[in-house]
């Protein structure tokens, strides 16, 4: 009988749930639902930095995964679905509430755009990672895009401009960050980069000066440098379009 089955334990057991990575995909998917929560109640600043924060909880989880080699098809499902809500979902609540509730179906059609992007830029990463260059990404990858609109919301509150007075750069930048995510065009991954290799001194002291202009001011650093990111993709495309007529 099914019911007196020992092998089921076992495989029960088998199927188990690694708890390290998880705990930090959940952080992530917390802090996007405090995102989104925090936009609701008018916290934008708060809500903009959560975001920041489910970024690099995001970026931890696989890195802890694979040190501890506690990969697995659920941590990878668990986390796309988090990346949902914390790159997808809450970015385009957080810039609809703040901006783009004002401007009627234009404003959550922009949001939507944002929001569906997301969706299929994931689905399209989750189908198509293991054919791919690893050294570049297909399209913005969703934390840098959530970034970018959550990065233009800190830095406007910051400088003391209202969601309203900015909100056609508000659309203008949640459009081109959605579009970005379902282009082709190419993205550095930075997946190259062995941090288990030796490197000159002079690398580790820049690194010092990179992390102390970031925290030098962080709004307009952080804005600033996804800003770069999200143009790179579009100076790469055209760098290798330009070669290929040289040819």
């Amino acid at each position: 009988m099914d019911e007196f089955d020992t092998r089921k334990p076992m495989m029960l057991r088998r199927r188990g749930i690694y708890l390290l990575p998880n705990l930090f995909t959940t952080g992530a998917l917390f802090a996007g639902f405090y995102a989104i929560v925090q936009a609701m109640n008018g916290k934008f600043e708060y809500a903009a930095v959560a975001i920041f924060v489910a970024m690099v909880l995001d970026g931890l989880d696989g890195r802890v995964a694979r040190m501890t080699h506690t990969q697995s098809e659920f941590g990878a499902e668990y986390d796309s679905l988090s990346d949902m809500v914390s790159f997808g979902v809450a970015p385009s609540l957080v810039i609809y509430e703040w901006a783009l509730r004002g401007m009627g179906k234009w404003g959550w059609f922009a949001a939507f755009i944002y929001c569906v992007a997301t969706a299929l830029r994931l689905a399209r990463f989750n189908t198509n990672h293991d054919v791919i260059d690893k050294n570049y990404f297909q399209g913005l990858p969703s934390p840098a895009a959530a970034a970018l609109v959550a990065g233009f919301v800190w830095v406007m509150l910051d400088y003391g401009y209202t969601g309203e007075s900015v909100r056609w750069y508000a659309v203008s930048l949640t459009l081109f960050a959605g579009l970005s995510m379902v282009s082709n065009l190419p993205f550095y991954s930075f997946k190259g980069i062995n941090m288990r290799k030796s490197v000159p001194f002079l690398v580790i002291f820049l690194a010092a000066l990179f992390f102390l202009l970031i925290f030098s001011y962080p709004p307009g650093v952080l804005f600033g440098l996804f800003l770069c990111y999200g143009m790179s993709g579009f100076v790469m495309w055209f760098m290798r379009r330009r070669n290929k007529q040289h040819e």
